[in-house]
């Protein structure tokens, strides 16, 4: 019996190995949350810091700009008002206000990402694409004007999108209205670098959103949706244990070597 058990086990773990291996090389942000701390040769990561550097460019509202080592380009919650430089790759949107979406985006654009689901099913984005692999986690969204805006919120409305470039897990809350709970937290992962709406009103309270950045924890927090909100009042909310950083210009080039040892909160030029 205890042969046959053992058989039993031995089989078991040749099918789900590979699958859990598989996962591993498809989502590192989810392998880097979910296992143990890895350290990296620091003359590997020395000399890989010079080639995987990723430019994040605030260019205005909610969309910030990504430029992948590879020569991918990204817009996030992109609606073709706010640009910068040469034409998207890649872009992601999120069901809110026409800010955050186009359904007429530019057609020379090859990966048109939407956040909510087209089909009535929520969205459920995996992809690969050259050097960056993206994936989203959904969260509920409010209703606006002219689309019965005291109804119930859409289920699955809007995504959290995660880029994973050059061992950096990026995310975008997108237009977030709700707290996450422990599975979306879970899904999400560890983010090294995360861009915050913190407009208090149109997404959700500052208090709110201040305590999804306290629990993500991320290196840098970039924020986005601003409107007239006092930075001070954000940063108030978070506590000391995130520094703040002020810029002067749009871009920030950055790379796992160069995270800063303390959160930070990044304000570019323009938020």
């Amino acid at each position: 019996m205890l042969r046959l058990l053992s058989a039993v086990f031995a089989l078991l773990g040749s099918l789900i190995g590979p699958a859990l291996a598989q996962d591993a090389r498809r989502s590192e942000c989810l392998a880097m949350a979910n296992g143990p701390t890895r350290a990296a040769p620091v003359s590997f990561r020395q000399a890989a810091a010079a080639k995987d550097e990723v430019t994040i460019t605030y260019a205005g509202h909610s969309t910030y700009y990504i430029d992948t080592p590879g020569g991918v380009r990204i817009a996030t919650d992109y609606s073709g008002v706010y640009r910068t430089g040469r034409l998207p790759d890649v872009v992601t949107m999120n069901r809110a206000h026409s800010t955050h979406y186009t359904l007429f985006p530019d057609s020379r654009i090859a990966h048109v990402l939407h956040g909510w689901g087209d089909d009535g099913q929520p969205a459920h984005i995996a992809e690969r694409i050259g050097d960056v692999y993206i994936r989203n986690v959904t969260t509920d969204i409010r209703r606006y004007f002219g689309e019965d805006s005291d109804g119930p919120m859409i289920k699955d409305g809007n995504s959290i999108f995660i880029f994973e470039i050059a061992g950096l897990c990026i995310g975008h809350l997108g237009h977030l209205h709700v707290k996450l709970d422990d599975s979306q937290f879970a899904a999400i992962g560890r983010l090294d670098i995360v861009m915050v709406p913190i407009d208090g009103t149109y997404t959700m309270s500052l208090g709110g959103i201040s305590e999804i950045t306290k629990r993500l924890r991320a290196s840098v927090v970039l924020p986005m949706h601003r409107f007239m909100t006092p930075l001070e009042d954000f940063m108030q909310r978070i506590g000391n244990q995130f520094e703040i950083d002020r810029r002067g210009e749009r871009s920030l080039t950055i790379s796992q070597e160069t995270l800063p040892s303390t959160p930070t909160v990044i304000i570019l030029d323009g938020v």
